[in-house]
Order: structure tokens, then sequence, then C-alpha cells
């Protein structure tokens, strides 16, 4: 069993989809305090800053903690949460028909092993439709997400070509974690 220290529903799913028992406690760390716009150090900063917050208030004498977060970034522009639905459109309207890259940053503490990771997982979009563009927009899916990006969901059937690991993009690289919970 694990604390999963963030909010994310799709990082829940992704445990669960690997078999792994978990308790998730997210904190209430604010981004909006990071002033650096290099994806890479925001990424480091809004993850550690998260797992400072949740390792003072739990430790992990009784399970061991798991934070993450997730940036993405297309033209070396650091695209955050979406602040509206314009603020979505300009974001995905970047990404398609363009290389973006998907940054995750996960900290894993037990009582004997401490972990960060940094990952990268680059895709290669075809020019999005511009009505599929509009429902996805008009649904709030892409609401709460990094870049406003779906690659589940949305993106999927406009992915050219991928180099890394579909889970980093959802926000998880567990294929890194799952040997440091056995």
């Amino acid at each position: 069993m694990i604390r999963l220290g963030s909010n994310s529903k799709t990082r829940a799913l992704l445990l669960e989809s690997q078999g792994v028992e978990f308790v998730q406690q997210g904190g209430n760390f604010d981004e909006e305090q990071i002033t650096t716009t290099n994806p890479t150090q925001f990424v480091d900063i809004a993850t550690t800053g998260k797992f400072d917050e949740l390792y003072e208030k739990y430790g992990c004498d009784d399970m061991p903690l798991l934070v993450a977060d997730t940036v993405v970034t297309a033209n070396n522009e650091l695209l955050r949460k979406a602040k509206d639905h314009d603020d979505a459109r300009r974001m995905l309207e970047l990404q398609s028909g363009n290389e973006v890259t998907i940054i995750s940053c996960m900290i894993f503490k037990s009582k004997d092993t401490y972990i960060k990771d940094i990952s990268r997982t680059t895709y290669h979009f075809e020019k999005f439709d511009e009505e599929d563009l509009n429902e996805y927009i008009t649904s709030g899916e892409c609401m709460g997400k990094a870049g406003a990006i779906m690659v589940e969901g949305f993106c999927k059937p406009y992915i050219k070509s991928v180099d890394g690991y579909e889970s980093t993009a959802m926000g998880l690289c567990v294929e890194k974690l799952l040997p440091y919970l056995k």
C-alpha cells in the first residue's frame, strides 16, 4: 500500500491498472508561486514542493509516499493547465500539427528508498480537425490537464509518432516506478 500524493484521477487509474494498492491524498501546494518558464525546472520545483508539503504532513513510516507533476511544452513554451476555454484553444492550436513534449516528474519515498525521476514523452501530431477540437473544448475534458492535452482521448487519433511511455504523458511513468514497489 502506498500514499498517492496527488488528486489526479488519471494517476489513480494508472496505479489501479497495474494492481497497485494506494490511498489517494493530495495536497494544496500552490503552483502559481513558481516563476520559471523552463518546463523541466517547473515540473521539478512543483513536484518537490508537493512532496515537501505531503512528507511533512504524513512522512513515510506507515506507507511509502508517491508525488508527481506534469507539464507540456510545444515550441519551447511551457503549457500549464488552461485558465479557460480560450486558453485551452490557444494551447491546443499550438500543438496541432506540431511536436509536443510531455514532462512528468515523480518522487517516491519509502523507509529505505528515495527516487526522483523526470521522464519525457514526445508526440508528433497531425493537424487537429476543427470540429473535433471545438467538441473537445466544449466538453470541458481539456480543463485541469497540463497543456489541455489528453493523449489517451482526444489526441489519440492525431498521433503520427511517439517517443516515450504513454504513462509519462498521462502523468506518471509507472514503468519506472513498478520495480521499486516489488
